[in-house]
């Protein structure tokens, strides 16, 4: 009886899920409520987490409760410590929830609601939740090695080296393009400065509380520290309406850059249960909590969505970003949907405090589910806003005009029509002098979620909440950063080990010191550069951000199904390849455009010869010829990073299927690395919490 009832209940899911999804697919013409996206979204994940990631991890990749983790066997106190599931559970989403699944779907819905919201349900569900868990279990059978040194110890020197500087370049671009998303957000804002340092300390006792104080007491330290963080977030609000105080936490955007280089390089070399660990768990209580009041503020409010389910910028003239729906809608949802991101951390630091191989369908499947529901609120916050308000937040004034009344006016013309008046209200509700040209994402994000807030708990409360929105989005990107620092550190040991072994051992002290040093050195010159120049620097990758995300996860799926081919579940590689063939497509598609297109607002070349020609003619206004040596500059670096990267794109992927023929013919292939079959001590503790 309780087996029919809970197939009953499965086949309701899936009736509700699939009633949703086609009520979102199909519809034309009239607005669409916002719990139609909750209901597809949840319905789509429950089937999902409990039929393919079950089958996934029982049958594909056998995980086995009863083996010893690297945690387990390696411990040593600093980067490999046996942690709680739930602990680990924070740390990974906190870690892997960045600027992504906040940003990148905001950005999409110039093309409307519907692609964006498609591709975030199945991309994660079919590829990127996929990808996270796979690479979790292998790295986790391997040692926690990362990801270029499995590549390389998997599939030859030759795409193991490639992978190995791939990883590491991309990463770099990542964390550089991360920090200054941080220091913009936190410029001049004492409150989200404030709150954000709070977290610091708040971490470090929370982790010397379960650590030294009341070992093992997880729910007495979560208490304590939400109540800190809670307490930093209103205190924030108190200092920035004190003249006095706020003078310390408003500063400029190269202090707040030092400062995050310094915070990075912190993080990168301080015990991974004194720091890093609690300040990522603790953020996600945070980040949680706030995605959790939005679902609850939607649903109260039942808001209609007031975005076109398609816009007519699918043709590629969207005054956001230049670029057709296929492939760029792709490329500006990485997060989310599927991030290579991940695969770093899960083969990075997670796997060095996993304490059980039970968990990982949790951690790497559920995590990143986690994940995709972030995004699918962020597009509702963003489309419950009216168009030409979205617009107008987010086109900058190089495509609408520097003038109010001008930007309005072809606002309008698009077909979304917005007045003068309706922006100068609503900036004044939220507390800014103005919200014309805001671009980025992060501003319409933090509109969208105030006005939600506003209509749920109280539309005098608007500044506050559109303030506390600011501040969120810069606590969820920080957590990226510091983690992301501390596995470039692991992912530069493995390479300086494969010269000089000393230097990969993940614990010996100048090891840890020099490595993130250098680390921290890397991403921190084009940060530097980003925030010195208010005109280009580093603000101009932010276009390869997603190109360069997505040829991470192409290359994270390439390791995981060479390796899964190697052992011997060749029936069962589709699993991998198939996302890994949509990634191939799109991402090739991406690069080829950015590098050929003759359009300025895609092609990087094309824009680097506009930009000199301009030049050269002096038809440039003083302010911009200044700085049009530096903008030429970057746009030809952007050309040949995008080249680089996708050579070695290829080349791995070229390399992953001459290992899986060699294998399929009988020809001999470099042995799987897995560690041996050691049974755990701490499984039924565990089993137990």
């Amino acid at each position: 009886m309780n087996k029919i009832a809970e197939k009953l209940i499965w086949m309701l899911i899936a009736l509700l899920g699939a009633s949703a999804v086609g009520g979102i697919a199909l519809n034309r013409g009239e607005n669409i409520n916002a719990l139609w996206f909750i209901a597809a979204a949840l319905c789509v994940y429950a089937i999902a987490y409990r039929f393919y990631a079950k089958w996934i991890a029982l049958t594909v990749l056998a995980v086995d409760d009863t083996r010893a983790t690297p945690a387990e066997r390696l411990d040593n106190g600093h980067d490999f410590v046996p942690t709680n599931k739930w602990i680990v559970f924070g740390h990974h989403f906190a870690a892997i929830a960045g600027p992504g699944p906040l940003v990148g779907p905001t950005l999409a819905a110039q093309f409307g609601y519907l692609p964006g919201t498609l591709w975030i349900l199945f991309g994660a569900v079919l590829g990127g939740c996929v990808q996270d868990m796979t690479i979790l279990f292998l790295s986790t059978r391997r040692d926690a090695k990362s990801l270029g040194q499995m590549a390389r110890d998997e599939l030859g020197v030759l795409g193991g080296t490639a992978a190995l500087i791939a990883t590491f370049a991309i990463m770099i671009i990542l964390i550089a393009v991360l920090g200054l998303v941080v220091v913009n957000a936190m410029k001049h804002s004492p409150w989200a400065t404030f709150t954000v340092s709070a977290t610091i300390p708040i971490a470090i006792i929370v982790g010397v509380y379960m650590r030294h104080l009341r070992p093992g007491q997880v729910l007495e330290a979560t208490v304590l520290g939400v109540f800190l963080l809670l307490s930093s977030v209103a205190l924030g609000g108190w200092v920035d309406h004190q003249e006095s105080l706020r003078v310390w936490f408003d500063h400029e955007g190269l202090t707040l850059a030092w400062c995050i280089m310094v915070y990075g390089f912190a993080a990168a070399i301080l015990p991974v249960w004194l720091l890093l660990a609690p300040r990522d768990y603790l953020s996600t209580y945070m980040k949680l909590g706030t995605i959790t009041l939005l679902a609850v503020a939607i649903i109260f409010l039942r808001p209609d969505v007031k975005m076109p389910a398609i816009t007519q910028f699918i043709d590629g003239t969207g005054p956001i970003f230049g670029g057709k729906l296929f492939p760029f809608v792709f490329i500006t949802i990485a997060c989310g949907a599927i991030s290579g991101f991940h695969a770093l951390i899960s083969s990075g630091t997670t796997p060095k405090l996993l304490a059980n191989e039970g968990d990982i369908r949790m951690i790497g499947y559920g995590g990143m589910l986690l994940e995709s529901f972030v995004a699918v609120m962020a597009m509702i916050a963003a489309t419950v806003l009216d168009p030409g308000v979205f617009f107008a937040i987010n086109s900058s004034a190089g495509i609408v005009g520097t003038d109010a009344a001008k930007a309005v006016q072809t606002i309008t013309a698009w077909g979304f029509p917005v007045t003068v008046e309706q922006m100068q209200t609503l900036a004044q509700q939220m507390g800014e002098v103005t919200l014309f040209a805001r671009t980025g994402g992060a501003p319409s994000l933090a509109v969208g979620m105030a006005s939600i807030f506003g209509s749920a708990f109280g539309d005098s409360l608007l500044a506050m909440w559109y303030h506390f929105a600011i501040m969120f989005e810069a606590i969820f990107i920080l957590t990226t950063l510091d983690a992301g620092t501390r596995v470039g550190r692991f992912m530069l040991q493995d390479m300086l080990g494969n010269i000089w072994p000393k230097m990969g051992e993940t614990s010996w002290t100048p090891s840890v010191v020099s490595s993130s040093a250098l680390v921290v050195a890397a991403w921190g010159y084009f940060l530097y550069i980003g925030v010195i120049d208010p005109n280009g620097g580093v603000n101009i990758l932010w276009p390869l951000f997603g190109i360069a995300n997505q040829m991470l996860a192409a290359i994270a799926l390439s390791v995981a199904t060479g390796i899964l081919v190697k052992s011997g579940k060749l029936r069962y590689a589709w699993v991998t390849a198939l996302p890994l063939l949509w990634l191939i497509t799109i991402t090739s598609t991406a690069a080829w455009q950015k590098i050929t297109s003759d359009d300025i607002r895609i092609g990087f070349f094309a824009a680097a010869n506009d930009l000199s020609d301009k030049l050269a003619a002096n038809l440039l206004p003083p302010e911009k010829a200044l700085v049009a040596p530096q903008l030429i500059f970057n746009f030809h670096l952007d050309g040949v990073i995008t080249i680089f990267f996708i050579a070695l794109l290829w080349l791995i992927v070229l390399d992953m299927v001459r290992v899986v023929v060699r294998y399929l013919i009988g020809k001999p292939v470099l042995p799987t690395t897995e560690t041996a079959h050691s049974p755990s001590r701490l499984v039924e503790d565990w089993l137990q919490d």
